[in-house]
C-alpha cells in the first residue's frame, strides 16, 4: 500500500512535538536531559552497579588465586531464545534503514507534481540521524575511545577490569567498549521513526515499535553487556540527534521561505 503523504492534513503529518515551532524546543529539552542523566549516573554510580547486580548470579570461583575475587554469570546471556531475539533486534535498525533508502530512491524517481517533498525530507532526516548518531558518534567514536568496561568485564561481576562510572574515559577497555550502547542507540532511532509515520498507520504501529525499542536496551542490561546508564544514554542520544536534524531542517526551510 502506497501512502500519499501530501493528501494528509497537517495534524496527521506532524505530531505536536515535531512541528516547526516545537522542534527546536524538543532538541534543547532532550539535549539538557541527556547531560542531566549523565551527571546523575556519574554522581551516583551505585545505580549502575545495583541494576547490573539484579541480573548477576554469583558462583564459587574455581581458582583460589585471589580469595576476594567475585565469580559468576549473567544467566540471561546464556539463554538461546533470548540470544536469538537479540540477534533479530540487532539487525532490525539496519534492515529498516535499507527499506528507507529504497523509499527515498522511489521519491527521487518521481517528477513534477507527483514528487513528495515532505516524504523525502522525513526520510533524509531519519537516515541522517542514523548515520550521525548510532553509526558515527556512538559506534565509531564513543565505543571506540571511551574505555569503559562492560559489566561482565569488571571485577564486580566476574571480570578482571576496574569499574568506571558513566562519562569516564579512564577505563582499560581497549575497543568496542560499554559507553554508550550502540544497540540502545539503534533502538532509540527506531522509536524516532514513529514521528514520521503518517496517520492512520502511526496509531497502528506506534505501540509495537515503542515496545521493541525499549526491549532492545533492556536485553543488553540483562545480558551484562551494558550498564543501565549506557543503555539509557545510548537510547536517548538518537532522540537528541533526530530532534537536532529536524530543527535544523525546519530552520533552513523557514529561512529559504523568508529569503524568497
Amino acid at each position: 500500500m502506497i501512502i500519499d503523504f501530501n493528501s494528509l492534513n497537517r495534524e496527521d503529518r506532524f505530531p505536536e512535538v515535531l512541528r516547526p515551532r516545537t522542534a527546536g524546543d524538543a532538541f534543547i529539552a532532550l539535549f539538557c536531559l541527556w547531560w542531566a542523566l549523565l551527571g546523575l549516573f556519574s554522581l551516583f554510580p551505585q545505580i549502575d552497579i545495583a541494576v547490573a547486580n539484579m541480573f548477576f548470579l554469583p558462583k564459587q570461583c574455581l581458582s583460589l588465586v585471589k580469595p576476594d575475587r567475585i565469580c559468576g554469570i549473567f544467566p540471561y546471556s546464556g539463554d538461546s531464545r533470548m540470544q536469538m531475539l537479540r540477534e533479530v533486534f540487532y539487525q532490525l535498525p539496519y534492515i529498516t534503514a535499507i527499506a528507507l533508502c529504497w523509499m527515498l530512491f522511489q521519491c527521487w524517481q518521481q517528477h513534477g507534481a507527483t514528487f513528495n517533498t515532505l516524504r523525502a525530507k522525513n526520510l533524509k532526516i531519519a537516515l541522517g540521524s542514523l548515520l550521525i548518531g548510532p553509526i558515527l558518534i556512538v559506534n565509531l567514536w564513543l565505543k571506540a575511545f571511551s574505555g569503559r568496561p562492560r559489566p561482565r568485564q569488571t571485577d564486580l561481576f566476574g571480570g578482571t577490569l576496574d569499574f568506571v562510572h558513566a562519562g569516564s574515559f579512564v577505563g582499560k577497555c581497549v575497543s568496542n567498549c560499554s559507553f554508550i550502547s550502540g544497540e540502545a542507540a539503534g533502538a532509540g532511532w527506531l522509536f524516532c521513526l514513529i514521528f514520521i509515520i503518517p496517520q492512520p498507520m502511526r496509531s497502528a504501529v506506534a505501540l509495537p515499535i515503542a515496545a521493541v525499542s525499549l526491549l532492545i536496551p533492556a536485553l543488553r542490561v540483562a545480558f551484562g553487556g551494558h550498564y543501565l546508564s549506557d543503555a539509557v544514554l545510548g537510547w536517548l542520544s538518537s532522540l537528541v540527534i533526530f530532534a537536532a536534524l529536524l530543527a535544523l531542517s525546519q530552520t533552513t526551510h523557514n529561512r529559504r521561505i523568508s529569503e524568497n
